[in-house]
């Protein structure tokens, strides 16, 4: 791939990669440790997941400023240094003992991780031209689905042999050569700093509330924008659904015994599935227009969702899984190539920082309805991927018909801005 050839984007996945390694290790690790520790209390496992997830709520409306307004490279760094001083403080922790400070450190470095990806993702558009967002898209899936495979696996064997210490020595080296692949990048100023240098005490909430709002009006205004943006709610319909259903299929219907087991082989299907998606979807995603890889790929899926429902086999459900995982790897590519091509690179960490709130938004409803609905009000698991069927078909027939055309008036624009600025009539070289 031509991609591999660009220095910095090559550091730049890098960093990304050791950066997702050393969150996936330390959350893994950090629940088998409280597990084998707490036994008696698997409430502290519960509360170790609400450390990782609480802070979205604490700081998504800053996110997406501070990576539009500061420094993209040092925000990125500088996230690195900072996660490497708090595992620093979280191995004192240990040694202590001292559960709450260990749920502490894990809560504001979980905190300091939400500034990371938006950063990256906006100094990544920024390097590249527009031909290679949907390979770079295609491969920062692949590594999702490697960490979704391998990363139980990654956390349980070095939890195992080397015990939390080892683990947290390992998150520690994985934050630092994440933060020196960052400094060792040469990007250049326009791609770091697209709104001009800023400096912390020009920042105030009552601007930070207006960038924000700025962000929102800019995708609500831009309609292929939105329609994109909303892609990324239904996703987390579907990590809310496929969080809890499958585990439910195993232990009420499937496998009652062995459910903890093929719980596992779940997402064991589906990582692989998407592993398998992701390198279709990068091969295939110069060939297609991005609403093609969009609009039957949720149709299929809404059809093999339905099919989760009905089928009574394990081995058929884990296959219809896999297929599934097929199926939204290219949807992903898509949605992660097309917006960097419709989104001005100053406002990209402000739209980057929407995503994550909407997922978990989605995601948030999605488990409230179904710990509502069911078993008090469905008894029968299969009807709620019946109804999630019924949801994702209705939005691949809400893309079939809005996408095609937004797209073309999208591309007449993009051309007409383009013939305007090859027609544009230069200076007057008898006046100078």
């Amino acid at each position: 791939m031509k991609i591999f050839r660009n220095r910095n984007f090559v550091r730049l996945f890098y960093a990304a990669l050791f950066s997702q390694m050393g969150t996936t290790i330390g959350n893994m690790a950090f629940a088998f440790y409280l597990l084998d520790h707490f036994s008696h209390q698997p409430s502290y496992a519960t509360l170790a997941e609400l450390m990782y997830s609480l802070p979205t709520i604490l700081v998504f409306f800053i996110v997406g400023v501070v990576a539009d307004r500061f420094d993209r490279k040092k925000v990125a760094e500088n996230c690195d240094w900072i996660r490497a001083a708090l595992t620093i403080v979280l191995f004192g922790a240990l040694f202590l003992n001292s559960v709450p400070l260990v749920f502490l450190i894990l809560f504001l470095r979980s905190a300091v991780t939400k500034f990371f990806f938006p950063a990256e993702n906006s100094l990544v558009q920024g390097i590249l031209n527009k031909e290679q967002y949907a390979q770079a898209a295609g491969l920062n899936q692949m590594l999702f689905s490697i960490f979704m495979v391998f990363g139980v696996g990654i956390g349980a064997a070095i939890y195992k042999t080397i015990g939390i210490h080892g683990a947290v020595a390992v998150d520690f080296a994985s934050f630092v050569i994440s933060g020196l692949l960052i400094r060792s990048c040469k990007i250049p100023t326009s791609a770091r700093l697209p709104n001009g240098k800023l400096e912390w005490k020009d920042i105030s909430l009552k601007s930070s509330l207006s960038d924000f709002k700025a962000g929102i009006a800019y995708i609500i205004k831009n309609r292929l924008l939105a329609v994109l943006v909303f892609g990324f709610f239904i996703f987390g319909i579907v990590n809310g659904a496929f969080a809890i259903l499958p585990m439910f299929t195993m232990k009420y219907e499937l496998t009652p015994d062995n459910y903890e087991w093929y719980a596992s082989f779940f997402a064991i299907s589906l990582g692989l599935g998407l592993l398998a998606g992701s390198g279709i979807g990068t091969l295939f995603a110069s060939k297609f227009k991005p609403y093609q890889l969009m609009v039957f790929p949720i149709f299929v899926t809404s059809l093999l969702i339905f099919f989760l429902g009905l089928t009574n086999n394990v081995s058929i459900f884990l296959i219809i899984v896999f297929v599934i995982g097929t199926c939204l790897g290219p949807i992903n590519i898509a949605i992660g190539g097309w917006m960097p091509k419709i989104v001005h690179p100053k406002l990209m960490g402000r739209v980057s920082g929407w995503i994550d709130p909407l997922m978990m938004l989605a995601q948030s409803i999605t488990l409230g309805l179904i710990a509502f609905l069911f078993p008090k009000i469905i008894v029968t698991i299969d009807y709620l991927y019946y109804g999630m069927a019924i949801i994702i078909l209705l939005v691949s027939l809400f893309y079939a018909f809005t996408l095609p055309r937004l797209s073309d008036a999208f591309e007449a624009k993009e051309k007409r801005i383009q013939h305007n600025q090859r027609t544009k009539p230069g200076p007057n070289i008898n006046s100078i």
